[in-house]
């Protein structure tokens, strides 16, 4: 089939793609920006595609590309060609890898979830970073969490930064987004242990009497929890810090407690 073949910065398509790499775009059109073949490979084996392929004219033919292309088009998607130069400008990255892709945002409420679907759970609030965001979701994966609840006014999940930190995460983790009072009301309406890396009345992280279905929460990068949300947990545990700091990265406390809970549950 005919590809279509864009070479202006002018071009409606390439405005609009550009477009979403804008916090207020993307919340208009509900729609996200992804780049790399091994991401948007990632996100075919989970069952979502691209409803816009943008690839490099000249690239190298891959068999996982091809493969993606017709998926694409056998959805009713669209696939254009474009120069290295004109996608650059679309992705923002100097360097841009040879394919990208706009995809629907999906929904992300509590009511989705089911929280016996798996006996761990991450949950962040207010995280600011990206990377950290990205590497939640990695860790997410590798735990076979049953996905990440973020709570409040957290960095957006569909930016292109979290996006490219989550190494095609965000595709095969459960996603969620709420408000700390409407989490906190679900959570309580069934099974459910709220466990927080904290210094307030907390014991030790290792052989902490977790249970499942256990939600590990850690808060912003340099305010922490909020107290009252700390208190409201179930489980309040801490890490040893034996050298000058004081405290680890949220999201590598995240995974820390990840795989002690996980260690004990599994045993």
């Amino acid at each position: 089939m005919p590809r279509k073949v864009i070479t202006g910065f002018s071009n409606p398509t390439v405005k609009f793609v550009r477009s979403l790499r804008e916090k207020k775009h993307r919340r208009q059109e509900r729609r996200f920006l992804a780049e790399g073949l091994r991401l948007l490979t990632d996100a075919r084996e989970s069952g979502r595609l691209p409803e816009l392929l943008l690839m490099v004219q000249g690239r190298e033919e891959h068999p996982l590309l091809t493969e993606l292309e017709h998926a694409v088009e056998a959805a009713g998607g669209e696939v254009i060609e474009l120069p290295l130069d004109l996608l650059a400008k679309v992705t923002g990255k100097d360097n841009p890898q040879a394919v990208a892709g706009v995809f629907a945002e999906w929904d992300t409420g509590l009511a989705r979830l089911d929280r016996n679907a798996a006996p761990l759970w991450l949950v962040a609030q207010a995280m600011r970073d990206p990377g950290n965001l990205g590497t939640m979701l990695r860790t997410a994966d590798a735990v076979g969490a049953g996905g990440l609840i973020l709570l409040d006014d957290c960095v957006d999940p569909f930016s292109v930064e979290a996006v490219r930190a989550s190494m095609g995460a965000l595709f095969t983790v459960g996603l969620a987004q709420a408000r700390w009072a409407d989490f906190d009301h679900w959570l309580r309406q069934g099974e459910g242990q709220l466990v927080a890396a904290s210094l307030r009345e907390a014991q030790p992280y290792r052989g902490a009497p977790y249970a499942a279905p256990c939600f590990v929460m850690v808060g912003n990068e340099s305010r922490g929890l909020p107290e009252d949300y700390e208190m409201a947990c179930d489980l309040r545990v801490t890490m040893p810090m034996k050298g000058r700091a004081d405290s680890l990265n949220a999201a590598v406390a995240a995974a820390v407690l990840a795989y002690e809970v996980l260690a004990k549950l599994d045993g």
